[in-house]
């Protein structure tokens, strides 16, 4: 079949300050077997210009530049805003792509009329049969945190048949291009975490499905250990689990999850943090917290980057 005869697919991957992280990405683009692609790359305000190591690897990019970081949603947002695919592919710059991947997805596309969002099985780069990601349970409304199925499983199958799913994994998920005209953009706010939980909760209320598509396949290279917290990581993680209850919990949920935050949440970190010592770590756990105090509407927040 004429490639112009197939949906174009825009994959779309940002990057900042990992420039050889990214090209080696882009050299896992060179064995795709689908023909029919636009790659776009956003540096997210690296310290260096990272074009011309991108170029040499991949000529046919597209490279969009910005001055700052805007974060995980405002760096693929500029994605998207040139993309002219059918379908966008989102994928982490520090993940490789098997090849056979955009075809079994688009597959998944369809065979599900109402399929607007698609991640495939996720496997960690340096234990390439253990699983990181095979769909996720919906959140909790008293803890608002959910769970990864299959992760640190060793593949022996058990997560071979494909399912519907309440999140995609922002590591690499491929959007149809009606999501974004009837849902939006990724809401940058968030900045760092829950951003893709947030989109995922705007798309289903569009009307649209999500699927774990386990037939493609990435292998992505966040460690399988557990990065230490840092000020940075606690303070977003801590602002935008409660900001993303504001914004999309039943009033139920959020009143469960607000007890649940009061008496239990935020006595527990403060005592965890203040006996190890971690001073920095119990100020940014409150500075999440009080945001949420300080910003009142929660459907029109704008981007605020703490560093």
């Amino acid at each position: 079949m004429d490639k112009k005869m197939l949906p174009l697919v825009s994959i779309i991957t940002v990057n900042f300050n990992q420039a050889e992280v990214t090209c080696l990405m882009l050299d896992s683009l060179k064995k795709l077997t689908y023909p029919y692609i636009e790659v776009i790359v956003v540096d997210n305000g690296s310290d260096e210009d990272p074009s011309e190591k991108i170029q040499k690897t991949f000529p046919s990019a597209k490279i969009i530049i910005s001055k700052q970081n805007l974060g995980f949603a405002g760096g693929n947002n500029l994605g998207i805003v040139v993309s002219k695919g059918d379908y966008l592919f989102f994928v982490n710059n520090d993940t490789v792509l098997t090849s056979d991947v955009i075809g079994n997805l688009l597959d998944s596309f369809q065979a599900h009329k109402k399929l607007g969002v698609a991640s495939p099985k996720i496997y960690y780069y340096d234990q390439p049969q253990m699983i990181q990601f095979a769909g996720y349970t919906k959140i909790n409304p008293c803890t608002a945190r959910n769970s990864t199925i299959g992760q640190f499983e060793t593949d022996h199958g058990q997560h071979d048949q494909p399912r519907s799913t309440p999140y995609a994994h922002g590591a690499a998920m491929m959007v149809k291009r009606e999501v974004i005209e009837k849902a939006g953009l990724m809401p940058e706010f968030f900045f760092l975490y829950y951003e893709e939980l947030d989109w995922c909760e705007q798309i289903r209320r569009a009307g649209f499905e999500i699927h774990y598509e386990p037939k493609a396949k990435i292998y992505h290279k966040e460690s399988v250990s557990v990065g230490r917290l840092s000020p940075l990581k606690t303070y977003y993680l801590t602002r935008n689990r409660i900001l993303f209850m504001r914004r999309n919990a039943s009033k139920l949920h959020l009143m469960l999850f607000s007890v649940f935050l009061a008496f239990v949440t935020i006595p527990k970190n403060l005592f965890m943090h203040c006996i190890r010592g971690e001073f920095s770590l119990a100020r940014s756990f409150i500075q999440g917290v009080l945001w949420n105090l300080t910003h009142k509407n929660p459907d029109k927040v704008s981007l605020s980057i703490k560093t």
